[in-house]
Formats: C-alpha cells, structure tokens, sequence
C-alpha cells in the first residue's frame, strides 16, 4: 500500500485483521523512515499503530470523537486521516503539526500539548451530546503517566459521577515520557499483570461450550462471573470512581483490540478499556529505551539509531549546564535537593538521579503538586531545585504565588526550554513566564548570557533567602574554561563593551542575545552601548537612572511576549522618571506564535537581529 495515498480511514472497514495488521506494519515503517528524516515524537508514536486502527475500524470518526491526550502520539491518526503526504514538513514551518490542530482536520475534535486534559474535555462534550440530544460516541485517549495527574483524578471522578457515556481508552506502556513514578502507578501494573483472570475466563467458557448444558451454565453463571471479576481486577481505582473497566487487552493484537471496543459501544455506561502497549514497538533502540531518549527525537539515521546532530565539542545544552552546577552543589551542600515534574530526561538530570537518589525526586505528570512539595521541603530547612519547563510552569503559578512567594521561601526554580521552542509550536514556546513572575513579590528572576553567568547565578541562588528563578533557552552554550566563580549582586546588570559619550543608543537585552548582540555590535563598530540586563526582576534601577539621565534612547530586544514583559516594566519606570519617550520595544505582540525553527519565527516576527538593528537605525534616522 502506498501510505502517502490514504485520503481517509474508511479503507478500514472492509479489511480482515491480517490485512488490518499488515497494514499496521506497513505505517510503522513509514514512520521510522519519515521521523527519522523530519524528527518527532517517535516512542509513543511506535507504541499506538495498531490501536490507533483498531479506533478507526470500529467507531465511526469523524462523527464519533476520537482524540489523543496531550496528542504527540496522533501520527497513525494523522497518516488515516489523509495527511500522510505531508510528513516531510512534520513540526516544520507552516508545515504538519505534531499534535492535533483542528484547523488541520475535521477528524481532530480537540487539541492540546499538555497532559491530562482530555478527560475533562471528553466529559464537556458528551454533556454538550446529551444537552442536545446527539448521538455519537466520545473516546479520549489517555497514557498511563496523564492518567495519574491531578486533573485527570478530578474528571474521572465527575465521570463516574455523572454517568454519561465516554469510552476511554486507558494507553498502558508503563511509561510517559520515562518512567511512572508513584503509588498509583504500581496499582496499575498489578492492573497491568492480572492476565489470570482474563485467560481463566476464556478457558472455562471454552471447555463448558463443549459439554453438555455448558451454554446454560455459562448464562447462569454470569453475576457470579462479574462477581470474581470486580474482586479480582476491579477492586482498583475504576471501580471505586463507578467505571465500568474491560481488560487489560494486548493492545497489539488488533482482534481483541476490535471485540473489546464493539463490546465497550454497546455499553450505555462511561468505561475504561485497558490498553497495554510497548512504547517504540518495532525499532529496537526505541524498544530498549527505559530513559525517555527515544520519546522526541531529532533527525537520525534509523539504520545506526544515532542522532545526525550531535552536541559540537567544548559545548552544552542549557540544561546539561544547569543540572551540572547543581550537582556540583548537591555534593557540597547536603540540604539541596532536585525536584522535577517529569522530566528527569529532558532537563538532564538523570546524573543527579543517579548520584544522589535519596535527594533527587521525579513528581510524575504533577507540576502543582511539584511546586507545593519544594516549598515544604524549604520550609522545613532544605534547599529545593526544581527544574521544570516554562511552559509547564504555567500550571504551577498558583502554588508559585501562594506557597513559595507569599511565604518567602528559598525555591530555585531552574526554568528549561525559556523563550522561543521551534517545532513544538504554540503549546510549548516558553515565552510566558516573564509576565507571570514579575508580578510576584519576593521572587528574584534572572537570566544569564553564557554558562559561566548561568553557574555564578545559581551559586548566587543558593547563597540567598528567597524564591529565585533562573531562566535558560534551548540552546548550546559554550562551556567554561575553569570552575572560577564570579560573585554576582542581586539586581546588578552589566555593561558590555563601549562605555563613552559618543554612544547614540543603549540597547538592553538579556540571556545568549545579549552577548550575540554585544558581539555584532563589536564586530561592527556601532556607536551603541550593550547592557546585559541579566535580572529580569529586580531592574537595576540605579543604571537604569543614569541612563534615561543621559537623554539617548533606550532600545529594548525582547524575544518573549510584550504584554507584562521586561521591556514593558523598563517602560514604565522610564514614563515614571518623566522619560517614557526614550525606550523603544521589540518584543512579541499579542498573537500565538506558530512551529517552525526559532531563526524562521524570529525572522517572522521581524525579531532577528538584522530587523532589530534596521529597527534602531531607522529610529535614530527619523528623529
């Protein structure tokens, strides 16, 4: 089968499970080859082929909804919903999204990019179903990690509640990104485990069909079948929040998959179907991998399995600088502690892990609970780090603001993936969270501009009593040539390279794009002074005075959103001192920022550096 031909899943109906299952086979390896060429979400991906074509075989899409949680996993879906032709621009600019878009298909009923909202969502629609006396079938697809969070608990208890019919298919690969982590999560695997029942089931009904008055027996026997059956499998979870539970089913065998959705559709009642699956099924590397490694991945040659960009030498991702001061400073402190929401792998702590497993903590799929968990831990006289994603911690603000802040506790929040993402798109941009914690009493957020600023301020973020934030953008970073410290002043920008009368315009800036600045500032002798605004929160209002005294513009560069930003509040202490004519903003207007490859969406948004300079020129030229 030519799988870039497929226009839509009703090819399906027709099929026999072998032909079901070769064709299951024949889009595996599409998508090794294609991710292997484009990168993407390979694992989890790898893991839902055939359950995807078993949803499509048997409900009625796109008039029944079928959805993915969080969606990274919606590639089958998207290759039998006709967009398999579009691969090759997967996650690029203006290309085929990685998640569900709506504007893409009408078979993609909801969209997301975090986890655990689809249970919420499917129960609003079938409310909505019902209000207006529709008739289709609601099926969310939620992996065993999202299953455990917080919001995912609160839906299933109004579902249960409620009553209202929704199939929800429960994906079991013991894994979300890496490993579950919790008490819930081995309920699950005891779930997971109890094939005993189900095969004693089968057995006894096989042999009594054989024997005389065996058909009676079996429609005798019936209560007492469901009787064994929520006593031996049901007395988990499912049970106690009033679901109906089926399973667990191999979620590979296509012929069970189909018997125990038709079974689930003539139900009347919410259920669980339980799925058990091998994330990165069919590509061995993916397979083997316990860490996460082969959850998202770049480009790489799937004959070898290794990476076709690798990390140059004498550099390092953000994260990996970050995560190894903090080691270094686990080993001199015992009261620091590292805290992650999920993402041992991703923030590259699994070295810490590994190091210091009675001081390290992975909180699952729990961003709210991760936050309040480090405020007790600094409560009580330890040291919490916490590495979390930016666009994750928007899920943590309101323990932010009342547990860490209000309280003054000394949390250093190390914020990955700051700034612009690239091929993640709208969901995962980190370009939020200046607006968010600037308005945060006691918090002290800051950037640095280079590894070694990134190692003093977290050294500075230790030596302090209050909540500190860190910010860091995906990006490779020079290492340092030593382990020098540089003490660093709480509040104190930096000027880089001019400092004289002759300057025409001060630009402010921070992180890597302040020294890439300073850099091309140098490089072409500009007569424009650079200040490395390394805290976001507090300004350094004395520099700042001197400054706007000087009576030359101010030229913020601000790759993150301009409402509540950094520029904004330069702007406002400049219209306080009676200057607010001298500063000038680049920053992201109020829209939602696409995929695409940060240098694509910088240039879109006019925020690359030739737009920026062409920018200050013209200012300067028209005054």
């Amino acid at each position: 089968m030519d799988i870039t031909s497929i226009k839509d899943p009703s090819f399906l109906k027709g099929m026999t499970v072998e032909e079901l299952q070769k064709t299951a086979d024949e889009i595996r390896s599409f998508l090794i080859d294609s991710v292997s060429r484009t990168g993407g979400h390979l694992s989890s991906n790898l893991g839902v082929v055939e359950l995807t074509i078993a949803l499509h075989y048997v409900f009625d899409t796109p008039n029944d909804r079928v959805f993915f949680d969080v969606g990274h996993q919606c590639y089958t879906h998207k290759i039998l919903t006709g967009r398999a032709d579009r691969f090759a621009t997967l996650r690029k600019y203006q290309g085929l999204s990685g998640f569900q878009k709506r504007h893409e298909s009408p078979y993609d009923c909801f969209e997301a990019g975090h986890s655990s909202t689809s249970l919420s969502a499917a129960l609003g629609m079938a409310v909505a179903r019902d209000l207006k006396h529709e008739h289709y079938e609601i099926v969310p697809v939620i992996g065993d990690g999202a299953l455990l969070s917080g919001m995912s608990m609160e839906a299933l208890n109004q579902i249960g509640y409620e009553k209202r019919k929704v199939i929800i298919i429960f994906n079991d690969n013991a894994m979300s990104i890496s490993g579950n982590v919790g008490a819930l999560s081995r309920s699950l695997a005891r779930l997971r485990n109890s094939r005993g029942y189900n095969n004693l089931k089968g057995d006894v009904k096989k042999a009594l069909r054989n024997r005389k008055y065996g058909e009676a027996v079996i429609n005798g026997i019936h209560n007492f079948k469901d009787t064994i059956k929520k006593t031996v499998i049901d007395s988990g979870i499912f049970k106690e929040l009033n679901l109906e539970y089926y399973g667990p089913v191999d979620g590979h065998n296509l012929k069970d998959l189909i018997r125990v959705m038709e079974v689930a559709k003539e139900n009347d009642e919410p259920c669980v179907i339980h799925v058990v699956t091998k994330k990165g099924k069919g590509y061995l590397p993916a397979e083997n991998d316990n860490s996460g490694f082969w959850h998202g991945v770049g480009p790489f040659n799937k004959e070898t399995g290794k990476l076709l960009r690798n990390t140059p030498e004498g550099f390092a991702s953000t994260s990996a600088i970050a995560a190894g001061k903090i080691e270094e400073l686990m080993g001199e402190d015992q009261r620091i502690t590292a805290l992650t929401p999920a993402m041992r792998q991703g923030s590259a702590l699994n070295s810490i892990f590994a190091h210091y497993p009675d001081r390290s903590f992975d909180c699952g799929i729990a961003e709210e609970h991760a936050m309040t968990f480090a405020a007790g831990i600094a409560l009580n006289g330890c040291r919490p780090f916490l590495s979390i994603y930016s666009t994750f911690l928007q899920r943590a603000y309101d323990q932010l603001n009342h547990d860490v802040c209000r309280m003054d506790l000394p949390v250093v929040l190390g914020i990955d993936r700051a700034g612009l993402v690239g091929a993640d798109g709208e969901t995962h941009h980190g370009i939020y969270d200046i607006g968010m914690l600037r308005p945060l009493p006691n918090l002290i957020l800051a950037e640095g501009k280079d590894a070694q600023e990134m190692r003093d301020l977290l050294d500075l973020a230790f030596s302090q009593p209050h909540p500190f934030a860190l910010r860091y953008p995906r990006c490779d970073l020079p290492l340092p040539e030593n382990n020098e410290k540089h003490p660093i002043e709480v509040g104190k920008w930096k000027i880089l390279g001019k400092n004289d009368t002759e300057v025409k315009a001060t630009i402010l800036a921070f992180g890597p794009d302040c020294l890439k600045i300073a850099e091309l500032v140098a490089a072409n002798d500009l007569p424009y002074r650079v200040v490395n605004c390394r805290f976001l929160k507090p300004f350094d209002t004395e520099l700042l005075k001197e400054l706007l005294n000087e009576g030359k513009p101010l030229f913020v560069y601000e790759p993150e959103m301009c409402c509540g930003g950094f520029g904004e509040g330069v702007a406002a202490f400049a219209a306080e001192q009676g200057k607010g004519e001298l500063v000038d903003v680049s920053a992201i207007p109020d829209r939602y920022v696409p995929q695409g490859s940060v240098a694509q969406l910088l240039e879109e948004l006019q925020l690359d550096l030739p737009s920026f300079m062409a920018r200050i020129e013209k200012v300067l030229h028209d005054q």
